[in-house]
């Protein structure tokens, strides 16, 4: 898909670089923050890496990449016009969709005035005498903030494998993050993709049909349970118009803010009988009701969880055919929905087709990658194309891939080297003037992230009203504050099954020096009782907070 985006004439060559706000980041976070600030009258400068805006819509490209969210849940609810214009074509939009969404909006309300493209920021400084932020991008050329807000995305900073000879490989190679704009051949090619995450799965399932041949790496397989996404009919689209004050007030009462509410009951009060049947009706359905619509105990109670897995893992052993590869397929390692649980169509019959292999990388790990394809402990196998689909350095590898300094010159990274350490997952102690919206800490990373997205902003926006209309200059949060927060999200997480794994969401990659030990990265409670304890901060006059 080409690009069409086209940034106007750069006002920064002919103006003066200093702003009320700086925003890092022009994705669903960075736009919306750019709207409520213009609101307030701020002058606002977004910087964006990217030639366009979208985030991660921009530059996940890759064949298959879709919604795991329902679209009229995903889209921004700021405006009704907004909503009542725009249709979307699917239950579950694929990412070009998504990304003529995001330009409609930013057409719709002239955001790219104001987003500077193609700036990579490399660090960020606060200047404690002049109480403002510089922000360097890697070309050294330097904006200037009062306030500083990174809407940098938690799945923004993707990885490459730790395997030797990346770089030797002369055939097509991608990562999925990185997906090239030009349309990519895939008939006749010999394709290896290395990994089976949520990205790894939509790229399988649709590139399957189209390739000479396939051959699938895979460390660590998955819970996958199926879409059954389809086309929105005229009915549909009006009742989903019509029905948006409804909805939204659902989407606010969900601990997730999905349209899909946790079954009151436990797995074991109800007959077996009944539990069959409910199980059978969730698979059936569309979207995360089989993760977030469940009893509510099978993310809590080891053996609710072992049951509901072994349900799944029989609808596996349905669908594919071989049963040693079957058995590959089926996670050993970890139980239902503690981790994000990939959507699929026809996932698992693309392993039936003859042209397909799956390989077992802890039975036969990779050793190397060649010039010519992948070396196994077992084989060579020669490809035309290698696509990683190895994921990113989730939550907290963005914000390390920026140099941020606050007072004293303290860097961010160490201040969160033993894990994150924040205040309502929104700013941290000794970084002033600056805000994490969909940062570490923060009921948005498990969320369908919009929603969340929405409440960060609004509830960031009404901070730097109340500093406008008060004269306050800086605002930081207390260490005592930081320290009490930090331990309220390891309690919320106590008891929860998904903190014994090892996956993105626990902060452990292999594919980075230093991601082995667990850390609590998101905040559990649930998005209500979250946007409840934000709220009641601002109602209280910024408690836990230093304003001057």
């Amino acid at each position: 898909m080409p690009d069409t985006q086209v940034a106007a004439a750069d006002p920064d060559t002919m103006a003066n670089k200093t702003y009320d706000a700086v925003i890092i980041g022009a994705g669903i976070a960075g736009m919306y923050q750019l709207y409520r600030l213009r609101q307030l009258g701020l002058s606002v400068r977004v910087l964006e890496t990217g030639s366009g805006v979208g985030g991660t819509w921009y530059w996940n490209r890759y064949p298959g990449a879709r919604f795991d969210s329902e679209s009229y849940t995903y889209g921004y609810s700021f405006s009704e016009e907004l909503l009542q214009d725009w249709n979307w074509s699917e239950h579950f939009a694929p990412q070009a969709e998504t990304l003529r969404y995001l330009n409609h909006v930013a057409d719709r309300f002239d955001m790219r005035r104001d987003i500077r493209f193609g700036s990579r920021v490399s660090s960020a400084a606060f200047d404690e005498a002049a109480r403002r932020w510089e922000v360097t991008l890697d070309g050294g050329e330097r904006f200037f903030g009062r306030f500083l807000i990174t809407a940098i995305g938690p799945l923004s900073a993707h990885t490459l494998p730790r395997i030797p000879g990346v770089d030797s490989f002369r055939g097509q190679s991608f990562h999925t993050y990185r997906w090239p704009h030009e349309p990519v051949d895939f008939a006749g090619k010999r394709v290896a993709v290395i990994g089976t995450g949520a990205t790894g799965v939509q790229v399988i399932q649709t590139i399957a049909p189209l390739v000479g041949r396939l051959t699938v790496f895979q460390r660590t397989p998955n819970w996958c349970t199926p879409l059954h996404n389809r086309k929105i009919t005229e009915d549909e689209q009006r009742k989903i118009k019509a029905g948006y004050p409804a909805m939204f007030d659902l989407l606010r009462r969900t601990p997730g803010c999905y349209i899909h509410n946790t079954d009151p009951r436990g797995t074991f009060e109800v007959t077996e009988e009944e539990r069959e049947t409910f199980w059978e009706k969730l698979y059936s359905e569309p979207g995360f009701g089989i993760w977030m619509a469940n009893f509510r105990d099978v993310l809590t109670d080891p053996k609710a969880n072992a049951l509901f897995s072994d349900f799944v893992a029989r609808k596996i052993r349905q669908r594919v055919k071989d049963p040693a590869t079957a058995e590959k397929l089926i996670p050993k390692c970890h139980g239902f929905g503690t981790r994000r649980v990939p959507q699929e169509t026809g996932y698992y019959e693309a392993y039936n087709l003859p042209h397909v292999e799956l390989v077992d990388t802890r039975a036969t790990p990779i050793e190397r990658i060649t010039e010519t394809g992948v070396r196994t402990s077992d084989a060579e196998r020669g490809f035309d194309m290698i696509i990683y689909a190895t994921g990113f350095d989730a939550i907290t590898g963005a914000f390390d891939r920026i140099e941020f300094r606050g007072t004293g010159g303290q860097r961010l990274k160490d201040h969160w080297a033993d894990g994150p350490k924040t205040y309502l997952g929104l700013m941290s102690a000794g970084f002033p003037n600056m805000l994490t919206i969909v940062g570490p800490h923060n009921a948005s990373t498990r969320c369908n992230i919009p929603r969340c997205i929405e409440q960060n902003v609004d509830w960031a926006t009404g901070l730097m009203r109340a500093a406008r209309d008060r004269g306050i200059t800086r605002f930081e949060a207390t260490p005592d504050a930081e320290a009490e927060w930090s331990r309220h999200i390891e309690e919320l997480a106590d008891g929860m099954l998904y903190t014994q794994v090892d996956s993105w969401a626990t902060g452990v990659n292999s594919n980075v020096e230093g991601r082995n030990v667990r850390r609590i990265l998101q905040y559990q409670g649930g998005a209500p009782a979250y946007r409840a304890r934000c709220d009641e901060v601002a109602a209280t006059g910024y408690a836990g907070m230093v304003l001057s």
